[in-house]
């Protein structure tokens, strides 16, 4: 072999192993998944943390061609903006923004394909308060998380089905839509006479603003893992590697409560930039029940109070609303 040659063949197997570089990194697949820095999106939370460490759950089942990129949204609305956008693929969301999703785009977006959490929604009033009933509430403020949200329309069909005019702006009480972390300023402050919200902002609500649980909503489905719909489509067998993924999450999660209650709280406090004290989170999780389980049955009646809050116009066709992959 020449001197030429030898360079020749040298200079191919360097073409040959770039390109095999090149093919591997466009073979990489990304996937995005969105939720908030709540306790009720514990499942998440544990993920992500474990993403931030470099021992990523999804990252281990899902295999090296896949990459996962997280998204913190504060409420569900946003979320299902980045959905609608294609900014992500999953999300951990609350149960109403996706049915209005779904509705809105006559079912051609967001397919639940897992449940999450249930419960750890409550209603805080002031520790000094005397309001019980809706009527009570007539002229007073309630904050929620954000317009449309699920404590959103929670709280507007409890004040409706009480007697209340409920408008979108205002009406015989107001529903003002409040980021959480900006609810525990206002509520010390007293500008605020109730908060319908989810943990960890229920507990600190009650530890860091002297507020009382009026209601504790624990039968509500408060979490559930929702796709977009071409995601779906396209990639069924990753989303259904992400569900199992997450179901075995899940029960991980219920048998070791103190490692996952240390993880959750190491990723609230990165994601919010404060502390949360173990207490918090512990008095948070005896309020949230974990599942993987979504059935369309459990859905209808949330569909129910949205309808009555004006929410959904027309909800008829629920066919492709729950889709397992």
């Amino acid at each position: 072999m020449t001197k030429m040659q030898r360079r020749l063949l040298g200079l191919l197997s360097a073409v040959a192993v770039l390109a095999a570089c090149v093919s591997q990194a466009t073979a990489e697949t990304t996937l995005r998944i969105g939720h908030f820095p709540n306790i009720t999106h514990v499942q998440a939370l544990v993920a992500h943390n474990l993403s931030r460490s470099g021992k990523g759950w999804f990252e281990k089942r899902l295999g090296p061609d896949v990459k996962i990129e997280w998204y913190v949204y504060n409420a569900g609305p946003s979320a299902m903006e980045a959905m609608f956008a294609k900014s992500i693929d999953l999300t951990y969301v609350g149960p109403n923004p996706a049915i209005n999703a779904y509705f809105k785009s006559a079912g051609q977006e967001a397919r639940v394909v897992a449940g999450a959490v249930n419960g750890g929604s409550a209603l805080v009033v002031q520790g000094d308060s005397t309001l019980k009933a809706p009527a009570d509430f007539r002229g007073k403020k309630i904050a929620t998380p954000q317009f449309g949200n699920t404590q959103d329309v929670a709280a507007r069909a409890w004040l409706i089905a009480g007697g209340l005019k409920i408008t979108q702006t205002g009406g015989d009480a107001q529903v003002v839509p409040t980021a959480n972390p900006d609810q525990l300023s206002l509520f010390k402050s007293k500008q605020l006479d109730g908060v319908w919200t989810v943990e960890p902002w229920v507990s600190r609500l009650e530890a860091d603003a002297g507020g009382k649980v009026l209601i504790d909503d624990r039968e509500a489905i408060t979490t559930i893992l929702v796709a977009r719909a071409e995601f779906l489509a396209t990639q069924r067998d990753m989303v259904r590697k992400v569900v199992a993924a997450h179901r075995e999450l899940t029960e991980w999660i219920k048998a070791n409560p103190a490692e996952a209650q240390r993880l959750a709280r190491e990723e609230l406090e990165a994601e919010t930039h404060a502390k949360f004290a173990p207490e918090l989170v512990v008095s948070s999780w005896n309020r949230i029940v974990l599942t993987s389980d979504a059935s369309l049955d459990a859905l209808k009646a949330l569909i129910a109070s949205a309808q009555s809050v004006g929410f959904l116009r027309n909800a008829s066709d629920l066919s492709r609303l729950v889709e397992k992959p």
